[in-house]
């Protein structure tokens, strides 16, 4: 990626996560019409290794929902660090989770991790790593602050999912298939094993079931990379979701999953 590329692709992502918003409306349709109920979060934190007295450092938190009515966990923790390079985010976090005597809530870049080395027993990067301008370097800062018994999760999204079916609906308004693919469940073993010598690939098995059209068209223009719909009434991106109902409800395919990278 060229250097004028990296920093447009930086702005971009801050200015998509300045505020929850965005995220918030993401969320929210995953909330209302995903067919697996378990909840992705729950699956995620379902599969986490948190025991009494451990360090936890969770990098790219976002709004911090996922560690809503946790605090027994929390407690548990002799330290949890929850943040995020948005300083938007943190403060909509420490006002998600609250405050715990253990518990701190700071802005951190991945590639630039401000503790020292093998500070942590946990670290948590879901659905970022694919926004880090050097994965590598961020990779190589996630195992320096992690102890040698420690385990890195970080959930992330397949290549067949959401966008790829919202692109074939609208690929007459110009919309592509423009999901990054930094890292994705397809290439994430390859990336994480050249930073740990153990890789393991979880898939959640899920889909959306939209009853409500104007639902996803919100869903559909909180996201960047639809840029080329900001001309097009929303009418119009309505009236294609309905024609591809069956039975009252749009069908939507979803691909997410997690890695849990460790050095045994």
């Amino acid at each position: 990626m060229m250097a004028t590329e990296r920093i447009n692709d930086e702005s971009a992502v801050k200015k998509q996560y300045a505020t929850a918003a965005n995220l918030n409306t993401r969320i929210s349709i995953h909330d209302k019409y995903s067919t697996n109920k378990t909840g992705f979060g729950n699956w995620i934190f379902s599969h986490y290794e948190i025991e009494q007295g451990m360090k936890v450092l969770e990098l790219g938190c976002g709004n911090g929902d996922m560690w809503e009515g946790r605090g027994q966990l929390i407690r548990s923790c002799a330290l949890l660090v929850l943040s995020d390079f948005s300083e938007g985010m943190v403060e909509t976090t420490r006002a998600n989770v609250g405050v715990y005597d253990n518990a701190e809530y700071r802005v951190i870049d991945i590639q630039d991790i401000p503790y020292e080395d093998g500070s942590f027993d946990v670290v948590i990067a879901n659905m970022m790593l694919y926004h880090v301008p050097d994965i590598d370097r961020g990779l190589r800062e996630v195992r320096r602050v992690l102890r040698e018994s420690g385990k890195f999760y970080c959930a992330t999204y397949g290549e067949h999912g959401i966008v790829e079916y919202l692109a074939g609906l609208l690929g007459r308004y110009g919309v592509a298939d423009k999901v990054n693919k930094a890292f994705t469940l397809q290439n994430g073993s390859e990336i994480l094993g050249r930073h740990f010598p153990h890789v393991e690939r979880l898939d959640y098995k899920d889909s959306l079931a939209v009853t409500n059209v104007d639902d996803m068209v919100d869903y559909i223009y909180s996201l960047s990379s639809m840029t080329s719909l900001s001309g097009v009434p929303r009418e119009e991106i309505r009236e294609v979701l309905s024609r591809n109902m069956r039975d009252g409800v749009l069908s939507v395919p979803k691909e997410y999953g997690m890695f849990i990278a460790d050095f045994r």
